[in-house]
């Protein structure tokens, strides 16, 4: 296969999106992969990260490369999930406790931070709306998240989240007690649930 064949085959894997590392695993030079993008008319949406011409633009998904330790949480969890009524303002992650949020602040990017024990409980994947799988918290960890202390979630918001949750089928609520426990909300998850149920 020639390298220009696998570059685009790596691209239409992705829905038009074209990485830099990905293509140099395959085996394509650095050098090679940026005359293929200059050629095709990508756009560089971030470093080391190029869009094709007919693709859309898949903000989470993008953020999610740039930064793997970005976990979506709350009201952008709520969203993914399909618990919010309403797509978010901002993106909202969590990161573990000790990352410097700095760069992701200055994007618009709301950023959480916990303590590393806390940081892979609930980690699960979904597809975005335009395709691509992206690490989010799931419904159990969200719905905790958005009850805690430090979270600034609209409380118009995590009504319509817990509601949603508790006519779902698809609800583990021993694992959102768990959960709950765990980080510290077990009373008040208790109070919500005890009025939903």
């Amino acid at each position: 296969m020639q390298k220009s064949e696998l570059l685009k085959k790596i691209s239409n894997k992705n829905n038009g999106i074209l990485r830099l590392e990905e293509a140099t695993l395959a085996g394509i030079s650095k050098t090679y992969v940026l005359d293929f993008v200059k050629k095709n008319d990508y756009e560089q949406v971030a470093r080391g990260i190029y869009l094709s011409p007919d693709a859309w633009e898949d903000g989470m998904y993008i953020l999610q490369m740039r930064y793997k330790g970005a976990v979506f949480s709350h009201e952008t969890a709520l969203y993914l999930l399909e618990m919010a009524d309403r797509e978010p303002v901002q993106y909202t992650v969590t990161m573990k406790r000790g990352y410097n949020p700095a760069n992701l602040t200055k994007q618009g990017v709301k950023v959480y931070t916990v303590k590393k024990e806390w940081y892979n409980l609930g980690v699960t994947q979904v597809c975005t709306s335009m395709g691509h799988m992206v690490c989010v918290y799931d419904a159990e960890r969200t719905l905790c998240d958005v009850f805690r202390g430090n979270s600034q979630v609209e409380m118009q918001d995590r009504q319509i989240a817990i509601r949603e949750y508790v006519t779902r089928r698809k609800k583990d609520i021993p694992r959102l007690m768990e959960y709950a426990k765990m980080l510290k909300i077990e009373k008040t998850m208790k109070q919500y649930l005890e009025v939903l149920l």
